[in-house]
């Protein structure tokens, strides 16, 4: 009787109780279709945000970051978590330009997430204000609005509501700039911001990270930051460009991602990605909370079997870097993809095929996608439905014995 493959989940379990064997073949005749780690490995513990090399904990570290000019590289840090660094850019927009203007459900008190705390009681409730519950309704005003001149930022509430004004963004925002001819009536100045993501206990509708539905419109920018620092130089460079921005915070980051982060506004590239960590062997794509499931993977792969991987946050997943991606593939050889999204259709599928058509001839591997499963998030099952640790482990050991 042929042995069955392993599950996912089987695999799982292994890894984080490796003294148990999954199966005795796996025991006495070791298969590159099982994984392994070292005796005593917890590959799937919490996410260490405190020493993670994801984030700035220095000011040293924070302002040596190439990407600052060289004025905020001489000035000070102080040290925020996600929600305040988005707080601190729309304080900036609102206080440097008239035409900027801040509505959304529920935003005037501060939000859900309190991302716009004391934005209506400085600025006003002409320029902080609340609107109706209507998404397509808010979208549609601030679509009206940037054509006006204005730069709007608009909150949806959760990303997971988005659906109702998908309309307005995709028909409406995307192709006005196209219909317009050489008219110059546009909408660039409009910003749709939205918390995306798991957070542990979201369920079916608060859960949800819709990216991939947006990067088939031409007409927008899709840009999903990973930390405090990222979160206010991308936010900002998102309210001064001159295309619509959907600008998809991770939930679970506003709090739990905390760094020192240039007190000075700056600007950070959205057509660039960033490659956080170099590497010789493999190449791990990702953006968002993922990159922290692949920092502690890459961390234990690299103690474990002795590799070195480079890791590269897109930032901007639509229209996103290719020419950095490739170049890195190039080098390696070997590529992975990693996102919370399902695999069907996801940012990864573009990303596999671009490398595929580009890199085919230099590649030593399949190009690998680990992903969220193409299910629903039930409320308990959150951890089983992304990619965690081990999963991304096992990606890299099998990529690499391929």
């Amino acid at each position: 009787m042929a042995t069955k493959t392993p599950s996912i989940r089987a695999l799982s379990r292994y890894l984080l109780r490796p003294q148990a064997p999954l199966h005795s073949r796996c025991q006495h005749h070791p298969s590159k279709r099982c994984s392994s780690a070292v005796a005593g490995a917890r590959l799937n513990g919490t996410v260490e945000y405190d020493t993670t090399p994801l984030l700035h904990h220095t000011s040293r570290a924070a302002l040596a970051n190439p990407e600052l000019p060289e004025d905020v590289r001489k000035g000070q840090t102080k040290r925020i978590n996600l929600y305040t660094a988005v707080n601190e850019a729309l304080r900036h927009a609102l206080q440097t330009d008239e035409r900027v203007l801040v509505f959304g459900e529920d935003i005037q008190f501060g939000g859900v997430f309190r991302c716009t705390m004391n934005l209506a009681t400085d600025f006003g409730t002409e320029r902080v204000f609340n609107t109706p519950l209507s998404e397509q309704g808010l979208v549609g005003f601030a679509i009206g609005a940037a054509a006006e001149g204005m730069k709007p930022v608009a909150e949806i509430q959760f990303a997971d509501y988005v659906f109702p004004a998908f309309d307005q963004i995709v028909n409406e925002a995307a192709k006005y700039r196209y219909r317009s001819g050489s008219t110059g009536v546009h909408c660039g100045g409009l910003t749709i911001r939205m918390p995306m993501g798991v957070v542990g206990h979201g369920a079916l509708y608060h859960s949800q990270s819709p990216e991939a539905l947006f990067t088939h419109t031409p007409g927008l920018h899709v840009v999903i930051p990973r930390s405090p620092t990222q979160a206010k130089g991308l936010l900002l460079s998102a309210i001064q460009t001159a295309d619509p921005v959907l600008f998809m915070e991770p939930k679970i980051l506003y709090r739990a991602a905390v760094e020192q982060v240039p007190v000075s506004p700056y600007y950070l590239p959205l057509d660039k990605a960033e490659i956080l960590k170099s590497g010789t062997d493999l190449t791990i794509i990702s953006y968002g909370t993922p990159l922290y499931t692949c920092s502690a993977a890459i961390a234990a792969a690299e103690k474990d079997i002795g590799c070195s991987v480079e890791l590269i946050d897109l930032r901007t997943v639509y229209p996103w870097d290719r020419e950095t991606v490739l170049e890195s593939v190039r080098r390696t050889g070997r590529a992975i993809v990693v996102h919370e999204s399902m695999m069907n259709a996801g940012v990864g599928a573009e990303v596999a095929a671009t490398v595929q058509e580009k890199a085919f001839l230099r590649l030593e591997a399949p190009v690998k996608r680990v992903t969220g499963w193409a299910t629903h998030t039930g409320l308990v099952y959150e951890p089983f439905v992304i990619p965690d640790v081990a999963r991304v482990y096992d990606a890299i050991k099998k990529t690499l014995e391929y």
